[in-house]
């Protein structure tokens, strides 16, 4: 089933639990290779991200059970530190088992990841990272070899604060020794998450949320139970969600901190957003939503990029124009086609979208070409009149858990086929 059929124009009305963040599990899976012992991650999300990337810890010997979203990773006997070129290619945070394999068994072979089509996102500063903590590197053929009898802390400049690349050389660095010091950290709240875990295990890192990242290195780590926090994105998707479709919707489990550039521009376009408890948010649609004037994305603490491509999909139905820039990835403007086989009135001029605000969306056939992207056409799907059918889904399921189902138990009408 790679197929979501949508009847539109349902009102969004209801409750949901947010899931734990696909960003956050994702580099601390990778990291329980470094305890050499079990790791018990409770609210780990079951999405298809999770699952490729507990497949590829069961390939190099680790122990690994999952159930009820609790991930129990047992890395005692991982020897194997080479990854099959099938599974990198299925999903691009699959380089962020580099630093933890090289820094376990001292050598790591990889081919370049695949993942969303969304822009080239280079690896280079991940392998700058590694090669200042004394690792040697050889490109061969598509494969990429790193050796190191034993890394050693330096000081490490980013010339783009990389959220891959900081968690790369974090998780490499914490075994390391002496003390490494990133400058130009990527601060988004996931690398924070990272930094909080390894601690739990025994790692001595500083800084995390900030541009500068200390660590330093330890001979060991240890056992720890840790509970993912949620994700901020797919609060954001929701929300955006009961925007479009004059809802009514409460989110349970929000870190609303790390959604605030969401909220400020959900109350630009008149969307009612009360904060409940510190962890839950209620927001209210408005009868028509106005435009912005503008939103850029940019690294954290500014707008993510992951959540442009819904926010232009809500504006698009928005009164008046609103202009997006995405300064991130030069490719997340792939999903607009689509989105205007559906009526969409949007214009991309280099980095920004111009996008007029129509009455109405119209359903059609559309095609999910990455993560984001494909979930904004759900969301214009769940707005429009008539049937939308989305094919390509496998790229939505990557990152969101039960979608369907959790749309239904709102009021929308969506199913697979």
């Amino acid at each position: 089933m790679d197929t979501y059929v949508v009847s539109g124009g349902n009102v969004l009305e209801g409750e949901l639990v947010v899931q734990g963040s696909k960003n956050s599990a994702l580099p601390i899976i990778a990291s329980t290779i470094l305890t050499g012992t079990t790791v018990i991650l409770y609210n780990c999300p079951n999405i298809s991200d999770t699952i490729n990337l507990q497949n590829i810890l069961r390939l190099l010997g680790n122990k690994i059970t999952y159930e009820n979203h609790k991930l129990v990773v047992d890395s005692s006997s991982c020897d194997i530190n080479e990854i099959p070129a099938n599974l990198m290619k299925e999903m691009r945070s699959s380089i962020i088992l580099m630093g933890a394999i090289l820094a376990r068994t001292g050598r790591v072979v990889v081919s370049y990841p695949g993942g969303c089509e969304i822009g080239t996102r280079p690896i280079d500063l991940h392998l700058y990272g590694l090669q200042k903590l004394g690792a040697n590197i050889i490109e061969n053929h598509g494969y990429i070899i790193c050796e190191a009898s034993r890394l050693k802390g330096s000081e490490i400049s980013l010339d783009f604060p990389s959220v891959g690349a900081t968690e790369n050389i974090m998780l490499a660095a914490t075994l390391a020794d002496g003390v490494t010091i990133i400058r130009n950290a990527a601060r988004e709240p996931e690398i924070v998450e990272l930094q909080n875990f390894l601690n739990l295990c025994g790692a001595n890192i500083k800084g995390a949320g900030t541009s500068t990242v200390k660590i330093k290195g330890v001979p060991k780590l240890h056992e720890a139970d840790y509970t993912v926090k949620s994700d901020r994105i797919v609060a954001g998707t929701y929300l955006c969600a009961a925007a479009m479709n004059k809802g009514k919707l409460c989110l349970k489990n929000v870190v609303i901190d790390n959604i605030w550039s969401i909220i400020h521009k959900l109350q630009e376009t008149g969307c009612e957003c009360r904060i409940i408890n510190n962890d839950e948010i209620y927001i209210k649609a408005p009868k028509k939503l106005k435009a912005v004037k503008m939103i850029k994305t940019l690294p954290y603490p500014g707008f993510p990029t992951d959540m442009q491509s819904q926010m232009v999909t809500m504006l698009s139905i928005a009164s008046g124009t609103s202009i997006v820039i995405e300064n991130i990835f030069e490719n997340r403007y792939k999903y607009i086609p689509e989105l205007t086989k559906m009526g969409a009135e949007i214009t991309i001029e280099g980095k920004a979208a111009i996008v007029k605000g129509v009455d109405k969306l119209n359903g059609a056939t559309v095609e999910a070409r990455e993560l984001r992207g494909g979930a904004s056409l759900v969301l214009a799907g769940l707005a429009a009149d008539g049937y939308t059918k989305i094919e390509g889904t496998k790229y939505i399921e990557r990152g969101y858990e039960d979608f369907t189902e959790n749309l239904k138990r709102i009021g929308a009408k969506i199913d697979k086929e």
